[in-house]
């Protein structure tokens, strides 16, 4: 096993810069970065999400610490290079691009940039007055929170809801369920967080739940359990969203999971030693039946917390990772941007190897290191 984990680590190192290097090429390719924002926010037809912005040459871009290999954008070059630019001082451009690290080659932009986030040293967003790591951090909660309670919620209530579909397979609460589970995956997430806030957070019809936040005012001040009951209260329309998609998938694995450990020769026997079907389905398929469900815990964890999420942080005013990657990519604020993918895609590479991992502690049988993996 601990040669299988070194050939994993070892293959991320690759893995990790090539991705990180695909979309740093992609981020040059598009428009608007950087430079064309201070230069739209000068002219009046910014969008307002940089605000500490002068033509001193030292304080229009906050934040910034040398870190010169985050940025993207145009190159270095005459004012023609940018959109906008006309008129404004060669030297308050060439400013602009030394302030963003932007008078610096591609390769060389990249190379600071991955030396950098090898120490976790992610550098200041280019539009806030703050490191990315306290960006990251300060946004932290709010994901985990939703990733962590939507990832729990729907092993609690698929799994047992996939046993109880093998069990009763072909049975008229099979169908149901399978329809109800259908409905749920075809509408979208967004959608019904939506219809949710429509109905029950003070749109047209009842004003039961928040419509923002993941506390309310005062929330130092309330006892523990008024803290709970408080976080769980803003919490309840933000997961229904994220829960209503995601059962199809892990409950009809679970089901067909189970279904294909019943028709094995082994319950057979079990059956013929005089076994009940509760013994035969806990004391022997369940532990079979679980191993693909429960390895991939890791991996739906990381699928719920960076897939969804975007969405509903946004329709909901959760002011979490999500939302801060949409803000970021909108404003071009390369550091955030970068540092997040940085971020995501290592977790994404740790979890998947953990994954396998589980495949091996759930079923001692499965040996990746013996097949060569």
């Amino acid at each position: 096993m601990t040669a299988y984990i070194i050939r994993r680590l070892l293959l991320m190192i690759p893995t990790l810069l090539g991705i990180m290097a695909i979309n740093f090429i992609i981020i040059q390719l598009a428009p608007g970065g950087p430079v064309e924002q201070v230069i739209a926010q000068l002219s009046g037809q910014g969008t307002g999400a940089i605000e500490r912005v002068t033509q001193s040459g030292t304080e229009f871009v906050p934040g910034t610490n040398g870190q010169s290999g985050q940025g993207g954008g145009a190159a270095s070059g005459p004012n023609s290079n940018y959109r906008g630019a006309q008129g404004l001082d060669p030297e308050f451009i060439a400013d602009l691009e030394r302030q963003f690290g932007f008078d610096k080659p591609l390769g060389e932009r990249f190379l600071l940039m991955i030396g950098s986030y090898l120490t976790f040293d992610f550098g200041d967003s280019f539009f806030r007055d703050q490191s990315v790591v306290d960006l990251v951090l300060e946004k932290m909660p709010v994901s985990i929170s939703l990733g962590l309670w939507t990832t729990l919620l729907t092993y609690l209530i698929c799994l047992p809801l996939g046993i109880a579909k093998a069990v009763r397979d072909g049975s008229r609460f099979d169908m149901w369920t399978s329809a109800a589970i259908i409905v749920g995956n075809a509408i979208p997430s967004f959608g019904f967080a939506i219809l949710l806030l429509i109905l029950f957070a003070g749109g047209n019809y009842y004003d039961l739940f928040p419509l923002r936040g993941l506390t309310s005012p005062g929330f130092e001040e309330m006892s523990f359990f008024e803290q709970v009951v408080d976080y769980f209260w803003h919490l309840t329309l933000p997961l229904a969203a994220m829960l209503i998609g995601a059962f199809a998938t892990l409950t009809l694995l679970t089901k067909n999971s189970f279904l294909d450990q019943i028709s094995q020769q082994y319950v057979t026997t079990a059956r013929a030693k005089g076994l009940s079907e509760s013994q035969v389905l806990w004391g022997h398929v369940f532990r079979n039946g679980m191993l693909i469900v429960i390895a991939g815990f890791p991996s739906a964890f990381v699928g719920i917390l960076f897939g969804s999420a975007v969405f509903i942080e946004t329709i909901f005013s959760l002011d979490g990772l999500g939302l801060l990657g949409l803000e970021s990519a909108l404003n071009r604020d390369y550091p955030v941007m970068f540092a997040t993918l940085y971020v995501f895609t290592l977790l994404g590479l740790v979890m998947g190897l953990i994954g396998d991992l589980m495949y091996m502690i759930v079923d001692p049988r499965i040996d990746f290191e013996a097949r060569g993996a």
